[in-house]
């Protein structure tokens, strides 16, 4: 705090008028000019990596040793929760699986579901067949699954139909008269019921007019445990398998599509008991715990440098507009902001959120394995990308580096401007070529075939699904597709990569010119104090304003 009073002793002894616009720095008094000299070795130091630092005042770069530890354990956690979320997702996956073998009549298993029916005998066939294998069940699956019971009681499968309130429908005659309000009208069948009739009329007394019947839906619950984790050391999670088989006639095109959805519930089981262990993992939940002290301790750290930055760059606005009497631009500014701080900071509150999270599902207390997932994952990304900052010590990596970062606005600005063409492409294709092309029937279709496109995927296919079209849509096919590829590869590409190019080149030129782009960079540059002369030693910076 002394050196900031000190400044501001200096600034208000100046009068305005007797700025050095004009007069060189070595005209001013030798107190000025040892203000001068202290100020740039002081931003000199700011700039400094940490070996540089280490050098000028024996300072050990806690930070730097920080987050080469962070990455190590922050990569070791997200393998551990990986292994774990892949054993649950695994035993979802095929649980669904065994979920369509068993409910739905002949499934076979195929990329694109296409399982449907197209007669009144074959629906009523599979929803009669659903119930029997539902009821049936413990004599079936070779899984341990079991129906859910509340209260010592079982939970009923629910057979539902929704269809349009009343209506009369006569295609031949080009007539109708339907009420558009929907209808809902649900039974319920117990596990271990016996139906003794295969129809669906007759023991349930459940009827199915087509002509109005929008769609038939099957709910039961299942429930069942994940005995893998226990080779893995980890305590089994119990599942409720929520089950929906929806015969869909929306369309009432004489086809009507059969899906089977599964939710899946993972709950704490309530009475277990594994030989020869303690149960839950606590060395895990330790782990877990000095990954959040970690990336807490990093986090004030690099807010900590963060703040100082800011009352630094103040502090060089007010000392160039008082001694120099120039004013200070935002680019200038921002250099004082350290981004790969940010970056840091941010990695460090997704680390420390996921953590937490992970540590509730490991004590069962929470199931958000999405969320979770999501979290550790952006977290680790952003881990190791902030490794390059380190890369960045080294002459030719930085100017990679600093190449990025110079051509970052630019190629923002460039991909508005190509995103607008982009845009207009993919409405052009949605409305035109959607009814008669797979690829183009959606918009979320349409972004992505283009821009598979773009990379060069998938291109002779996707002509010649075209090829036995209309003759005008196959036209205008071919004019859309040969323009948008000519105008993307050839053009917008080629743009994309001359823009990043060129900021390169410039970049090593001026670094080989030693070229100073800013005004900032001159300053410092005047001052040739090495990092292990000593002068470093005897400068004292002010506390930082946010923790002081």
């Amino acid at each position: 705090m002394a050196e900031t009073l000190s400044l501001s002793s200096h600034y208000s002894e100046r009068s305005p008028n007797s700025h050095c616009t004009q007069c060189p720095i070595s005209s001013q008094s030798p107190g000025d000019s040892k203000v001068v000299e202290d100020f740039r070795r002081r931003l000199k130091y700011f700039f400094m990596n940490p070996c540089e630092k280490y050098r000028a005042r024996g300072r050990k770069p806690w930070k730097l040793m920080l987050q080469i530890l962070k990455i190590a354990i922050i990569t070791f956690q997200l393998v551990s929760f990986g292994l774990s979320n892949e054993m649950m997702v695994t035993f979802k996956e095929e649980n669904l699986i065994v979920f369509k073998h068993l409910f739905l009549k002949e499934y076979k298993d195929q990329r694109v579901d296409r399982y449907a029916v197209y007669t009144k005998t074959d629906v009523s066939c599979l929803t009669i067949f659903s119930l029997f294998q539902f009821i049936n069940l413990q004599n079936l699956t070779v899984g341990n699954h079991a129906y859910e019971k509340i209260e010592g009681e079982y939970t009923p499968l629910t057979l539902c139909q929704e269809f349009f309130r009343k209506g009369s429908i006569s295609p031949g005659n080009d007539t109708f008269d339907i009420d558009p309000h929907v209808d809902k009208e649900c039974i319920s069948i117990y596990p271990l019921e016996q139906l003794e009739d295969k129809t669906l009329s007759r023991d349930i007394n459940f009827s199915l007019d087509f002509k109005r019947l929008l769609s038939v839906n099957i709910y039961l619950t299942l429930k069942a445990i994940n005995l893998q984790t226990v080779r893995h050391h980890e305590l089994p999670d119990c599942y409720d398998f929520s089950i929906i088989i929806m015969f869909d006639n929306r369309a009432h095109s004489g086809r009507i599509k059969i899906n089977l959805e599964n939710n899946v519930g993972i709950n704490e089981c309530k009475d277990w008991n594994v030989a020869s262990t303690s149960g839950k993992n606590n060395h895990l939940l330790l782990f877990d715990s000095l990954v959040i002290l970690a990336c807490f301790t990093s986090l004030v750290l690099c807010t900590r440098s963060v703040c100082k930055g800011s009352q630094l760059q103040f502090h060089y606005t007010a000392f160039f507009h008082t001694y120099f009497g120039k004013t200070v631009s935002w680019s200038e500014r921002m250099e004082f902001v350290n981004g790969w701080y940010i970056l840091i900071i941010v990695s460090d509150i997704l680390t420390i959120a996921g953590s937490a999270l992970k540590i509730g599902i490991q004590t069962k207390d929470l199931t958000n394995y999405d969320v979770c997932s999501i979290l550790l994952g952006t977290s680790t990304m952003l881990v190791w990308v902030g490794v390059i900052r380190y890369l960045g010590f080294f002459k030719k990596y930085n100017i990679l580096i600093l190449a990025l970062r110079a051509a970052f606005p630019n190629v923002i600005r460039f991909s508005c401007c190509a995103g607008l063409i982009y845009l207009g492409y993919c409405f052009c294709g949605w409305i035109v070529l959607g009814p008669y092309h797979e690829k183009f029937r959606t918009l979320d279709k349409v972004t992505q075939c283009l821009f598979s496109l773009i990379n060069g995927d998938d291109l002779y296919s996707t002509f010649q699904k075209m090829r036995e079209k209309r003759y005008m849509v196959w036209l205008f096919s071919r004019l859309y597709l040969y323009s948008f590829l000519s105008l993307f590869i050839y053009m917008v590409l080629s743009l994309f990569i001359a823009l990043i190019t060129d900021t390169y080149e410039t970049i090593k030129q001026h670094q080989k010119d030693r070229v100073l782009v800013s005004q900032l960079q001159a300053f410092v540059a005047e001052c040739r104090d090495q990092p292990d002369s000593g002068k470093y030693k005897i400068d004292k910076e002010p506390t930082c304003c946010c923790f002081g």
